[in-house]
């Protein structure tokens, strides 16, 4: 979805599914874009409508919160795509005043945009502590790298994964508990990250957790894709209570398992 001004703009296609632009509202001498992904294919509305503000002499921000390609970081193989670099390239062409992002999956991303501003996920977290409401909670962070981006949000004892991956397909096999494990038995959890597919991680994570003598588990991430219907978080098995994201790229709200942590106040 692609808002100008907080209108949302509405992407009528021609036969061969070309955008035909309708009903773009008033633009001013400042104006916002924000682009909540749905898919690549917005890219090339991003690209339109920017420049159709620019041709009437005005500035541009935009906000992405979630930020395509973003797991795309890095090159480990020849024939691989940087495609994070070629997106980033993209955007900056468009030499917004800035781009705003919400908790990006490395700071590759901040790396490689122009005027970036990078916006916390802490607060969110906070919202989500104050939302489950336990006495008894404690923080788990998948692997290491999401304990140290996010353990400083929420002052509370915390234990950590070491993921056992199959390399050559990413696929997660299972996960080992690392960090304060003797707090585990009888503490409720939340798992923080930031991005959830189809949820193999939490899954593993929240097996691990209960097999540790865990009460009742609990997930926050940042950016949650449409796909967690398709694994196993959602499903009857007592494993995950909820999982709070926010709307950067969700779309399905169907699941009472699923709520919404509001990005601004």
């Amino acid at each position: 979805m692609i808002k100008l001004n907080d209108v949302e703009i509405k992407l009528d296609k021609y036969p061969d599914g070309t955008f035909l632009f309708k009903d773009i509202p008033p633009i001013g001498p400042k104006n916002l874009i924000e682009w909540f992904f749905e898919s690549m294919e917005e890219m090339s509305a991003i690209i339109y409508l920017t420049q159709y503000c620019k041709d009437q002499g005005t500035k541009i921000y935009l906000d992405m919160p979630y930020v395509p390609d973003a797991r795309m970081d890095r090159v480990k193989k020849r024939k691989e795509i940087f495609t994070l670099k070629y997106f980033a390239q993209i955007i900056n062409l468009l030499n917004f005043e800035q781009v705003e992002v919400l908790d990006p999956h490395s700071d590759v991303s901040a790396a490689l945009f122009n005027k970036v501003h990078v916006e916390s996920p802490n607060r969110m977290i906070e919202d989500t502590v104050k939302k489950i409401a336990s006495d008894n909670l404690m923080m788990f962070y998948p692997d290491a790298g999401s304990m140290k981006r996010y353990s400083s949000a929420v002052h509370l004892p915390y234990t950590f994964g070491i993921k056992n991956r199959d390399w050559e397909t990413g696929e997660i096999k299972g996960l080992d508990l690392s960090g304060e494990i003797d707090q585990l038995p009888g503490k409720d959890i939340l798992i923080v990250d930031d991005i959830c597919s189809r949820g193999g991680t939490f899954y593993h994570s929240a097996k691990k957790l209960k097999e540790a003598g865990v009460g009742k588990i609990y997930l926050y991430v940042t950016h949650c894709e449409n796909t967690v219907y398709d694994g196993e978080l959602l499903k009857n098995n007592g494993l995950i209570e909820k999982i709070y994201t926010t709307d950067t790229i969700l779309t399905n709200l169907e699941s009472p398992k699923i709520e919404l942590v509001e990005r601004f106040r």
